[in-house]
């Protein structure tokens, strides 16, 4: 039987949610824990990697298991051994074909930045503390990013994909206040360091280095050498993922 698993995780202390061979994850952690608690070999499948350092306050994945399971005890298990940077939200039964990865329709990122040093904001928001940032500038640029295009120029190198083609529905500036903000992008998919290397170039358009025009150029050149840095990972979370109407997702 196949079941969904609703979770949340900070990212600082695992290299992604993807299992590596020498370093922590996520996943890695979860089939560890799930295989101790139901004393089988188990197998989870997410919604998609995560970069090293990334969070997600919002996760889905997936694993089959032989066997009935009390969803809400087992939920509570994981959350009593897990370490204290994943915790599960909700075990449920999916039905036998749902994939948590493949099934997804689009999922939301948001990039956190704080301009005034806030040591209560360490560690999941990023210190950017220079004291002139255009944010009409940046949301002006960052309309190029709308619609169905090639993203290449926002991929890190040599990744291993079929296409570098992406679907982004909306991606805007949001300030809060005087000294916070975030950026939040939501596409069908992402590439590897996508959001981060966006998030770079974007700082750059609001600090008057390149032009809301040249950011398209970047774009529509598919080389990753005209963009700018890759923003620190510690301002970014996977926040949503969504599903079509028919699949139920807690």
């Amino acid at each position: 039987m196949r079941y969904r698993i609703d979770l949340s995780y900070d990212g600082a202390p695992f290299c992604g949610w993807q299992i590596q061979p020498s370093d922590p994850s996520v996943q890695e952690e979860l089939e560890k824990a799930l295989s101790t608690l139901l004393r089988s070999s188990v197998g989870v499948v997410g919604a998609g990697r995560t970069d090293t350092g990334v969070s997600a306050t919002r996760y889905v994945a997936h694993f089959d298991f032989e066997g009935a399971i009390d969803c809400k005890q087992l939920a509570y298990k994981l959350n009593a051994i897990l370490p204290r940077a994943i915790s599960i939200q909700g075990i449920a039964p999916a039905a036998d074909d749902f994939h948590a990865r493949f099934d997804a329709v689009c999922r939301q990122y948001q990039y956190y930045i704080h301009r005034r040093k806030d040591p209560f904001l360490e560690g999941r928001s990023f210190y950017y503390g220079y004291p002139d940032v255009d944010f009409e500038a940046m949301n002006n640029a960052a309309q190029w990013l709308l619609g169905q295009q090639d993203f290449s120029s926002f991929c890190r190198a040599h990744t291993d994909v079929k296409t570098m083609i992406c679907d982004v529905r909306e991606a805007r500036w949001v300030q809060e206040n005087e000294t916070e903000a975030y950026f939040v992008i939501t596409a069908n998919r992402f590439l590897r360091n996508m959001v981060r290397a966006i998030v770079g170039t974007l700082f750059e358009v609001g600090r008057h280095k390149i032009t809301e025009d040249q950011f398209g150029e970047i774009i529509a050149a598919r080389d990753r050498k005209h963009a700018g840095h890759s923003a620190p990972a510690e301002g970014l979370s996977l926040v949503d993922i969504k599903y079509p109407t028919n699949i139920v997702i807690t």
